[in-house]
């Protein structure tokens, strides 16, 4: 049995186009992609074919990396869509990638070279994240040991996602995952948003990003920005905000 794809499907995936852009939804630190399900039913019911695929999480050079291979597996035009760490993720990851027509930030870290997620997390006061977090070792490939952070599951609820029940956060911080330490303090190579038309959602309940560290990245970037009385978690707690924000970027850049 060949798992290798056919000739044949590889000739359909050439010839076909879709009639709308492919939406790449990247989850960031202590999520995974079922955070975006909310918004991945609102955007497939509009037609929108829709990847939300697993962030890696080690370090953001690696991270991008691989987000571009999937993006290089997509055909056709792309809205990149980015939440948390994911912003840092998505800027660098669209490098050289003419298809993608839109970067969107979900309350998302949205760095010029040379700045890290940390650093934008501290430029303005209001994040209480540091002190809710767990330090955990884990061995590097090299011999040596990384760190890994989660958010204390009995902090998860109102560090993270106060806007979303309970019921539903314990099941969150439950299957977190973690975010190398490394990663949050790694310097951006590349701001596509400089040349990439960008939106920006600010959540302004957010105890993760501090709001003026939203509002900053925004404006700097150009971004068209709306704004949502929200938590950190809005993908969750705010789908339908979420996704007409996306689709106003996919019918703004549609060819």
């Amino acid at each position: 049995m060949s798992l290798a794809p056919s000739a044949t499907a590889g000739t359909a995936k050439t010839e076909h186009r879709p009639s709308k852009p492919t939406v790449v939804l990247v989850h960031g630190a202590f999520a995974d992609s079922s955070s975006w399900n909310g918004v991945i039913k609102r955007l497939q019911r509009a037609g929108y074919p829709v990847i939300a695929p697993a962030n890696p999480l080690r370090g953001l050079t690696d991270d991008a990396t691989y987000l571009h291979s999937v993006l290089e597996s997509v055909h056709g035009p792309v809205v990149l869509v980015g939440h948390s760490y994911g912003g840092a993720v998505i800027s660098a990851a669209a490098a050289d990638n003419s298809e993608v027509k839109a970067l969107v930030y979900v309350a998302a870290f949205a760095p010029d070279k040379g700045e890290s997620a940390l650093e934008l997390s501290n430029k303005y006061p209001g994040s209480t994240l540091g002190a809710t977090l767990n330090s955990v070792p884990f061995p590097l490939p090299d011999g040596g040991t990384g760190t890994d952070l989660y958010i204390k599951p009995d902090k998860f609820h109102d560090q993270f996602a106060a806007d979303v029940p309970a019921s539903q956060t314990d099941l969150m911080a439950a299957t977190q995952r973690p975010v190398a330490a490394a990663a949050l303090d790694e310097k951006a190579a590349a701001a596509t948003w400089k040349s990439i038309p960008s939106w920006y959602l600010v959540t302004t309940k957010d105890k993760n990003i501090p709001p003026a560290a939203q509002r900053f990245m925004a404006e700097r970037a150009h971004s068209r920005t709306v704004e949502v009385n929200a938590s950190h978690a809005v993908s969750v707690s705010h789908p339908a905000a979420v996704t007409d924000l996306i689709e106003s970027a996919a019918t703004a850049t549609a060819r």
